[in-house]
């Protein structure tokens, strides 16, 4: 049951972190960063670039596609305040590449810096895109939506922004869509702990070479290390690579306050898988490697969407926190994502979306994933109790060694590949 898993203290999840080891830019070269391996409970350091040799043939990596979006705007209003406008998630469209296909206007959930100081009034920027000036204009929406929407996201001071652009000198020119906007005129949304702004550099280095599938506020920072050089290597290894995709939002930031995870609300992710990935996963007979906790989350949320499928629970296609520690499902994976396949087959689906929020902690059973390529987070995260849960005891181990061996921390700080201790082996 879930209750002994609540009863988790997260002060026994802490170590300290000194400023000097978070790292404010990434290694002038992605693969020259260092690379911690930790297998059987050994541990070596290695460099990235030879991740290749640390894989074996038919091993099967999952990445997550996710493309970062230039998420913050800021406007300034005639008294001289400065508002930032964070955007989270669309509102409407709800789907994120009708969203980024808007023209004219389109709604948000967005996080707002010094909210205090927008009063009611619609704020307005002119913007230049390609040769062309756009007013842009935003304005809150009706606060009985914004306090419905606050209550199913759980996203903390979250309200509802109008977004609305004309050009202003072609007022009958076909207008351009959300996405030019925010490319254009919109920075780049570093993680909070790295304390400084954003820089044009960071529109290149806080994106993965192989992101395509726009939506995220946060970087799948485990695939930052990637280059084409490793990835020719691994094909030639013989590693097989697969993508999904799920958005990360500023929840993945979000620490945990409470003294027990019990007090703790976990922050919903969308994500979306293809048939033909889905395809290579049941057919799959090796390894499954995946490069990030967010893919992590993706592929053993899938399996409990089957589960549930097979289960005839009802909405399967939403993973709530704990569910997954009070589900007595004992199907291995194979049947889990078959289930799925037939559902998909069923309503002619070639994707399948679904949103998940849950809890990876320790004493969680893998189901899918047999070893994590990922970096070092943040103490008391719930991202440390997934490495928890992936490691054991001997994260404490692992962390204070690569402390000492000046491995460098969080978002742009270097990597790790670990292995699951204990993978769930159930046959049935």
């Amino acid at each position: 049951m879930a209750t002994g898993y609540k009863n988790i203290r997260i002060e026994d999840f802490t170590y300290y972190l000194p400023d000097e080891k978070i790292a404010k830019y990434p290694e002038k070269i992605r693969d020259r960063s260092k690379l911690l391996y930790y297998s059987e409970k050994n541990i070596k350091s290695l460099l990235f670039n030879q991740l290749p040799d640390l894989l074996q043939s038919g091993d099967l990596l999952i990445f997550n596609d996710a493309k970062v979006i230039q998420a913050r705007l800021e406007f300034k209003k005639e008294t001289g305040a400065r508002i930032e406008i964070f955007c989270l998630e669309p509102h409407l469209p709800s789907d994120y590449n009708l969203a980024f296909q808007a023209q004219n206007q389109c709604e948000w959930k967005c996080l707002v810096g010094n909210l205090k100081k927008w009063k009611n009034e619609i704020l307005q920027k002119q913007v230049e895109i390609e040769g062309n000036f756009y007013q842009l204009s935003v304005e809150k929406i009706d606060l009985s939506i914004q306090e419905s929407e606050l209550q199913s996201n759980n996203t903390s001071n979250s309200i509802i922004v109008k977004f609305s652009w004309k050009n202003t000198e072609n007022p009958n020119q076909r207008n351009i869509c959300f996405g030019d906007i925010l490319e254009n005129t919109g920075s780049t949304p570093l993680p909070p702990y790295l304390n400084r702004k954003a820089e044009l550099e960071d529109k290149i280095r806080y994106q993965t070479i192989y992101a395509k599938q726009k939506g995220s506020v946060a970087a799948p920072t485990a695939g930052l290390h990637f280059t084409t050089t490793v990835e020719e290597a691994l094909e030639k290894k013989g590693v097989i690579k697969e993508y999904v995709t799920l958005h990360v939002s500023a929840g993945t930031f979000r620490p945990v306050k409470s003294e027990t995870l019990e007090g703790h609300e976990m922050h919903e992710e969308h994500f979306e898988i293809t048939s033909e990935t889905l395809d290579k996963l049941i057919n799959h007979k090796g390894r499954i490697i995946a490069v990030g906790t967010t893919s992590v989350r993706t592929l053993e949320s899938l399996y409990w969407i089957g589960a549930k499928l097979t289960q005839n629970l009802p909405n399967p296609f939403f993973i709530e926190q704990w569910e997954v520690y009070e589900n007595q499902c004992n199907t291995n994976s194979n049947i889990s994502f078959r289930a799925i396949k037939n559902y998909m087959i069923g309503n002619k689906l070639t994707n399948l979306l679904a949103t998940t929020r849950i809890i990876i902690v320790p004493g969680y059973s893998f189901r899918v994933i047999n070893g994590l390529v990922t970096n070092f987070h943040q103490p008391q995260s719930t991202l440390l109790l997934l490495i928890s849960a992936v490691v054991g005891e001997k994260w404490r181990e692992i962390y204070g060694y690569a402390l000492a061996n000046d491995f460098r921390f969080l978002s742009y700080g270097d990597s790790s590949l670990l292995m699951v201790e204990q993978i769930y082996t159930n046959s049935l």
